[in-house]
């Protein structure tokens, strides 16, 4: 589609520039703003392999034995497994790598958010590229010689900082892009991250396959060549990122009067540096923190959940024998299956929700679609113990994919409400802060549902209650949600940027208002307005999307069967 270009400021920065740099990558008329989408995507799904990391769990927790695990004695602590070479890790062991991912998005994202609205998406994309690929060859070589603290340090450190820059590297760029749009171009992006497993975790095993021998479990290799294979995706992504002109808006469309039609969209922007002490920014860490913290509770806990409430009765038994501890070895391992696939379907619900419900919000509204969120979120935790008492799988299923597809919907819509109230100029580096409420709910979650169950393990509850009273309190934790939803105002024009702060930010963030101050760097705008490069450039990521789905598709189909 064809833009236009008004308005203008001066040419303040540098008239030349690194082939990394931000002037070098806005974009000139003509420029089909439908590009930058798969170039985000191509991005969020490699790093969405995060999510899918477990594949690799009982592999290793398996590399020396190969078959079955050489346990390490009960004097090798934590400690000493992070640099024992004679026995196997365990996978609580392996499990901390998942806790660092997370914890380092958020940390990351929160450190250099600001860094990268100056230093623009390229750059960004770059760093993470190397980041997340580095961090897997680097746990490559931690495989093969059995260091687990090479991995951690590999991929859960240096991979977890790829995960932070790279998640928020597009957010800035497509909310200005699309300024029509805001949720759908946000959800576009973030539904990759979601999807990101479903393409990695299936390859992943198809690999491990081709490389397993009798003498290796074949992880080392695997990690080789997908790093390899993501870095080409994701230097792909970076390097074809383009972000506006100033003052750049799409063709036909007229920004909303200040104050009429939806007084929660401003026409202004807060600094960074101001966001800590603005109540706002802090009811919204809850609105995330609570939504994500309840949702992350049920992933982590879907598929025992499943087997555990149902039981022999996911295999056609009834009665009394249905009874999960009346299980045998073979029933066991056919319920596993059965939950297999529930687990394959709430992650499609999880990524479909992310652009579904992110749209959505361009049309009802950031507010209210988190005020869906939590009233229909709450009766759906609520529905949970009623269903399972009454043996309703449909009823029980259903509930569970609405509740994940507005876990993955969270993510996706909170962007765009960021622009919404503090405006469009630094609000990557504010989702970069307010992804620490992620890093939060990522131990609030896991902790309140795990705890809870044994907690009612220990009172001799039967298996298909344990789970009653732990939905009750993540209903309460919605409740809070909701209520600091609620609260949020349009921001007090006080902790808004005067003319000159933000002509300052601009400046020092390289915003140029035609491509014609880069310098000659707008090289890439003229050819780009063919269709067929938009057709190219969403059959990259949209090929191997599919593949995904597919895969993920095949197991869905074994619950349901």
């Amino acid at each position: 589609m064809s833009t236009t270009v008004i308005g203008g400021m001066p040419n303040a920065a540098p008239s030349s520039s690194g082939f990394l740099s931000k002037e070098r990558i806005i974009a000139g008329p003509g420029f089909n703003r439908w590009l930058v989408p798969p170039a985000a995507l191509a991005i969020h799904l490699c790093i969405g392999m995060a999510y899918g990391f477990s594949v690799f769990w009982l592999p290793l927790s398996k590399a020396l034995g190969i078959k079955e695990a050489i346990k390490c004695g009960p004097e090798v602590g934590f400690w000493q497994e992070l640099f024992v070479t004679n026995c196997d890790w365990k996978v609580s062991t392996l499990g901390w790598m998942y806790t660092a991912f997370f914890v380092l998005l958020g940390c990351s994202a929160a450190l250099w958010g600001g860094w990268l609205e100056r230093a623009g998406p390229r750059k960004a994309g770059v760093v993470a590229a190397v980041c997340w690929c580095g961090g897997m060859l680097m746990s490559a070589v931690g495989v093969m010689q059995h260091q687990f603290w090479m991995m951690l340090l590999g991929s859960g450190v240096i991979g977890g900082i790829g995960l932070g820059l790279g998640y928020i590297s597009p957010v800035s760029t497509l909310i200005k892009w699309f300024p029509d749009r805001r949720g759908m171009a946000t959800g576009m992006a973030i539904m990759g991250f979601g999807g990101g497993a479903m393409i990695g975790s299936p390859l992943a095993a198809e690999l491990m396959k081709t490389f397993a021998t009798p003498t290796d479990v074949g992880v080392a290799q695997t990690f080789v060549v997908m790093a390899l294979v993501y870095f080409v995706f994701m230097m792909g992504g970076a390097l074809a990122y383009r972000v506006p002109a100033t003052n750049w808006k799409p063709e036909g469309w007229t920004p909303p009067p200040a104050q009429t039609g939806n007084a929660m969209i401003t026409q202004h922007h807060v600094h960074v540096k101001k966001v800590w002490g603005i109540p706002q920014f802090w009811l919204v860490w809850m609105v995330l923190c609570m939504n994500v913290s309840a949702g992350i509770g049920v992933i982590g806990m879907a598929s025992p959940m499943l087997q555990e409430i149902f039981g022999g009765s996911l295999i056609g038994l009834s009665g009394d024998a249905a009874k999960f501890t009346a299980l045998d070895k073979g029933q066991l391992t056919a319920i596993a299956g059965v939950a297999a696939g529930f687990a394959a379907l709430i992650s499609l619900f999880n990524i479909g929700g992310r652009f579904v419900w992110a749209s959505l919000s361009d049309k009802i509204g950031r507010k209210m679609t988190y005020v869906v969120f939590f009233v229909l979120g709450a009766a759906m935790y609520a529905s949970i113990p009623a269903s399972a008492a009454a043996g309703s799988k449909l009823l029980f299923v259903g509930a569970v994919c609405i509740i994940l597809s507005m876990y993955g919907g969270g993510f996706a819509t909170v962007p765009a409400y960021l622009a919404d109230l503090f405006g469009t100029q630094m609000v990557g580096a504010i989702h970069g802060r307010l992804l620490t409420a992620w890093a939060t709910a990522g131990i609030l979650g896991p902790v309140v549902v795990n705890y809870m169950r044994d907690y009612q393990l220990g009172l001799g509850l039967p298996r298909e209650q344990v789970y009653n009273q732990t939905m009750y309190i993540l209903v309460g934790m919605l409740g809070i949600g909701l209520i600091c939803n609620l609260l949020v105002r349009p921001i007090d024009k006080k902790h808004f940027m005067s003319d000159a702060e933000l002509a300052e930010e601009k400046r020092l963030a390289h915003d140029k208002a035609t491509v014609a101050a880069q310098g000659g760097g707008g090289h890439a705008a003229a050819h780009v307005s063919n269709p067929a490069w938009v057709v190219l450039a969403w059959a990259a990521v949209g090929i191997p999307l599919a593949w995904g789905i597919y895969r993920t598709g095949l197991s869905v189909m074994k619950f349901f069967n």
